[in-house]
């Protein structure tokens, strides 16, 4: 049975953990900064080990693969040190700051053997698996459009990590990567990007909106906002009909397919245990059964592609990083 390690004893971090120990996944240590919350940590999740470093955690023996749940911009660093140890890697999204750290990230993984996923949780659920059946099967014709919402109303502390530009706050990286990653998903790659952006008072994106534009003449239009809850929701559009996605969209939920008349031709919901985390696991698990390798729901190269849209997004927005 593959071993877990985490990496980071945050919010994220115990989801994430409640998933894979719900679902009979083994998590076998827990590493922190400190000593006093990896072991907090341990005993609230029934985490057999505690490290008080990132060092100790990835050297553990009887780890397999590590969690990496830290802060954005410390999600290259902790993989780099997981994978020199010879760990896989699940990556939490982003899944890193900016397209050269995921590239660092997917050179180490394939020159050591390994696996490195990112954790955009959302490819391996069950809404999302059946639409793509939806699709391949032409219920709705030839997709024209993809229509996503994200945004929530964040703490306005100016010192929390959403307001914090050290920390890779804003809306884009932390909400607005599940609309660009549901278009990368549903439409490919982007032939063309556009966006505009209002700032916050620290500096980073309050409110972001961005249009693709693909070769096949489709479009995506997608937004995101730290200071408004919304209704994250989502639409694909195609030529014979439309699928659309009960909130949260990125979440599991449930979807309707309509035709062209508005006629409902398919309600899908499914029942998911948890927060749906474990099917993320349930992928990575898979590809380090079969000896490495990517998994065509969201592939290594793709999780790159993806850092550099967002690489574009923040250039053509003004959005810079301290």
């Amino acid at each position: 049975m593959t071993t877990w390690g985490i990496l980071g004893t945050g919010g994220i971090a115990a989801a994430m953990t409640a998933d894979l120990t719900l679902h009979g996944h083994a998590v076998g240590a827990v590493g922190s900064r400190t000593s006093e919350s990896a072991a907090r940590f341990a005993a609230s999740h029934g985490i057999p080990r505690s490290h008080g470093s990132y060092e100790e955690l990835v050297a553990d023996p009887e780890v397999d693969v590590v969690y990496i749940a830290t802060p954005h911009p410390q999600h290259a660093p902790n993989a780099l040190l997981a994978l020199r140890a010879g760990k896989h890697v699940l990556v939490e999204k982003p899944f890193t700051m900016d397209r050269a750290e995921a590239e660092q990230i997917a050179e180490a993984a394939r020159a050591g053997g390994l696996v490195a996923l990112e954790a955009m949780w959302t490819r391996w659920l069950p809404h999302m698996l059946r639409m793509h059946e939806v699709i391949s099967d032409g219920t709705i014709g030839e997709v024209r459009s993809v229509i996503a919402h994200h945004s929530q109303k964040a703490s306005p502390d100016p010192a929390g990590r959403m307001l914090n530009r050290a920390l890779g706050g804003g809306a884009l990286l932390d909400l607005g990567i599940y609309p660009v990653s549901f278009a990368w998903d549903v439409l490919g790659a982007p032939s063309g990007i556009h966006a505009i952006s209002t700032p916050t008072a620290t500096g980073v994106d309050r409110q972001t909106a961005i249009l693709f534009a693909y070769e096949s003449g489709a479009q995506a239009v997608l937004t995101t906002e730290l200071d408004a809850r919304g209704s994250n929701t989502a639409t694909v559009i195609g030529t014979d009909g439309r699928i659309e996605f009960d909130p949260f969209f990125f979440a599991p939920t449930a979807f309707r397919v309509l035709d062209p008349e508005d006629t409902v031709v398919e309600r899908f919901e499914a029942t998911v245990t948890g927060r749906g985390m474990q099917y993320q696991a349930q992928a990575i698990e898979r590809l380090i059964a079969a000896g490495g390798g990517e998994d065509p729901r969201l592939p290594l190269s793709q999780s790159v592609e993806i850092m550099g849209s967002l690489d574009a997004i923040r250039e053509r927005i003004g959005l810079h990083y301290s």
